[in-house]
């Protein structure tokens, strides 16, 4: 008997894969894989009553302690892509892993998603599910499937959807980000309406500090109580959310060289990478932060195609491991009308001298202000050299053909 797992979420495009899986490449039976990555309750409701009215053999995999350890290595690398955090795309890796590891258990030859050709998530999928030796499968993708034939084949077969009608907007919820796409929202000129929203508030006038504590770089505490990080992440989505913290509204630049419109909810996100980044200029040193920058560009880029298993990555996190030595401490966040701002920050490892910053300290550490007189004599000497050169250099003219004029 030949099996395929499927990656499963009893919406339209997964349940009609599930036939199309025996009828069109040949396997005697499909398992469904559901992985909980921080989702609304709800939607395993649906797959659990989809696969039971397909009479499918249906397992769910809590992954939200690993994803949300994953979510907390990206604020070490202060990860946002286009400037937004990266959510979808990393849970996609820690989804498909968990779903392989339940084909092997279960001794399936093949594996499969119901992604469209179009967007990255196949990438993503397939990036971890290629590394194996089991047959990659994406219906959707290799058979050109829209979505009005779909909702014809589901009501031909009597499959277990609502006529394929799954709402207005395109929704992927995860722990550390809320998307919501499709519909009206296709049109880069239109304004979306309040209640796509279901994360953050309105943004008003009130205000809260929010302190979060570090230790070398990883965020261990709320206003002094220590949490796990996936308690930790749930606390501040809904903190930081009453005040409407967290959203975004972009153009986003695919894999495939699509651009769409994408709006996003991410408030324990913004208030982390917010406050990492904070204490980050603290206690690191200029070049450091410079340097880091770079490695953090590479560590978000790679995060988000999915390849966070690359040789690369080894590499960067090597250097961000080291960077985040220091990045110990507390930052102090306000949060009021949807932004969050750092207010206040503190490190026993800051490279910050109050006495030497101050305009009221005239001598420190044996060096007076009037030293600064020869840098500022040196600062720019060779820029100001080059354009007195360039403006005394006499230049020849040309003639009206374009070419130098000659002696007669």
């Amino acid at each position: 008997m030949t099996r395929v797992a499927l990656a499963f979420s009893g919406g339209l495009d997964t349940t009609v894969c599930v036939p199309l899986l025996e009828e069109e490449y040949g396997y005697d039976e499909v398992i469904g894989v559901t992985v909980d990555v921080g989702q609304p309750e709800e939607e395993f409701d649906e797959a659990e009553e989809t696969a039971e009215a397909l009479d499918l053999e249906h397992y769910v995999v809590d992954a939200r302690a690993e994803f949300a350890d994953q979510c907390l290595d990206s604020v070490r690398a202060n990860a946002e892509y286009q400037g937004y955090p990266l959510g979808t795309a990393l849970a996609r890796p820690v989804i498909a892993e968990a779903i392989l590891d339940v084909a092997k258990e279960h001794d399936c030859e093949g594996i499969a998603h119901g992604c469209t050709g179009k967007g990255n998530d196949q990438l993503r999928f397939e990036a971890v599910w290629r590394a194996s030796d089991l047959e990659v499968i994406a219906p959707v993708r290799e058979l050109g499937l829209t979505r009005e034939w779909e909702m014809e084949y589901a009501a031909e077969k009597e499959l277990p959807v609502e006529g394929g009608n799954e709402g207005v907007w395109s929704i992927d919820t995860n722990l550390w980000s809320r998307s919501i796409e499709g519909g009206n929202l296709e049109n880069p000129n239109y304004v979306p309406p309040e209640n796509i929203y279901e994360w953050t508030d309105a943004p008003g006038s009130e205000t809260e500090l929010v302190e979060i504590e570090f230790e070398e770089g990883y965020p261990v505490a709320v206003n002094g109580q220590e949490m796990e990080p996936l308690a930790l992440i749930e606390q501040l989505n809904e903190l930081a959310g009453a005040y409407g913290v967290g959203r975004t509204d972009m153009m986003e630049d695919r894999m495939l060289g699509l651009k769409v419109r994408e709006n996003y909810e991410h408030p324990a996100a913004t208030v982390l990478l917010t406050a990492h980044e904070a204490l980050e200029g603290l206690v690191l040193t200029k070049e450091e932060r410079d340097f880091k920058t770079t490695i953090d560009n590479e560590w978000a880029q790679k995060g988000y195609e999915g390849l966070v298993d690359a040789p690369l990555m080894d590499s960067l996190n090597a250097y961000i491991d080291d960077s985040q030595e220091t990045v110990t401490g507390t930052v102090t966040v306000k949060l009021q009308g949807g932004q969050a701002r750092p207010v206040a920050r503190e490190s026993e490892y800051a490279v910050y001298s109050e006495s030497a910053a101050s305009f009221n300290t005239e001598t420190v550490d044996g060096i007076e202000q009037a030293d600064a007189t020869g840098v500022a004599k040196y600062h720019g000497f060779q820029s100001r050299l080059a354009n007195e050169v360039a403006n005394n250099v006499e230049k020849p003219e040309l003639a009206a053909d374009g070419g130098e004029e000659e002696d007669e």
